[in-house]
């Protein structure tokens, strides 16, 4: 498995380290390299975007992805762009990503135009994507994923088998260039605008579960698991 001597010391420290591309050109006082704040950003989301460029042309992926500590892992097919830009083997290349993960708390209504905005919750990581190679690494990535989307699924459902773990390809994302962004609160009115006669303010998101349906073909004796009825 890939050395996590490096890793383990940048965890130990309560923030990350500020550098030129994460340190944002607009709305400076948003920034936060707080450690925790990333965690639990990227920890609520289910998608993220995953920028790289291509025969010298952008593209951005959506996909799902997972962590384990200080370390994110995206998944694919064994041909997809991303999976086969990054190159094989543990003396492969990688792929130089931008990977973004953002949550909408609010729509900002302002009595201008100009004013409106968003109250958001935003990580941007940049760095070198490479393969995971390592079968025990490979597996605890694998079950990053599906836990990621659902806590203590990977434990009840049937692992992956042979064909389709050699159909899976997984690239591993170290958190070491990191920011967060936030916007909370009301909108920014200019003064002269208070007597205007439009409504002003916030208006929530927030996310929320259905309940559970059952597959047509679930025997009616299996019951709905604890942490399905917890969401």
């Amino acid at each position: 498995m890939t050395d996590t001597t490096a890793t383990a010391t940048e965890a130990a420290r309560p923030s990350y380290e500020p550098t030129e591309r994460t340190v944002p050109t607009r709305s400076r006082e948003r920034a936060s390299y707080d450690r925790e704040l990333v965690h639990s950003i990227l920890d609520e989301g289910y998608v993220c975007h995953l920028g790289f460029v291509r025969d010298g042309a952008p593209v951005v992926l959506p996909t799902l992805y997972g962590r384990v500590g200080e370390r994110l892992y995206v998944h694919g097919s064994t041909g997809s762009r991303p999976l086969r830009a990054a190159g094989r083997g543990e003396d492969a290349p990688g792929l130089p990503v931008c990977l973004t993960v953002t949550h909408v708390d609010g729509l900002v209504l302002a009595r201008s135009a100009f004013h409106h905005s968003l109250n958001y919750r935003s990580v941007v990581v940049h760095g070198t994507a490479r393969p995971v190679t390592d079968p025990e690494e490979l597996r605890t990535a694998l079950d990053a994923l599906v836990d990621h989307v659902v806590p203590g699924r990977s434990a009840d459902s049937r692992p992956g088998n042979a064909k389709e773990i050699a159909a899976t390809a997984v690239l591993r994302l170290d958190l070491t260039e990191v920011s967060a962004k936030v916007r909370t609160g009301g909108p920014n009115d200019d003064p002269e605008d208070a007597g205007l006669p439009h409504w002003t303010g916030v208006i929530p998101v927030r996310r929320a579960y259905g309940a559970p349906v059952p597959a047509a073909d679930l025997a009616p004796s299996i019951p709905l698991p604890d942490y399905l009825a917890a969401l």
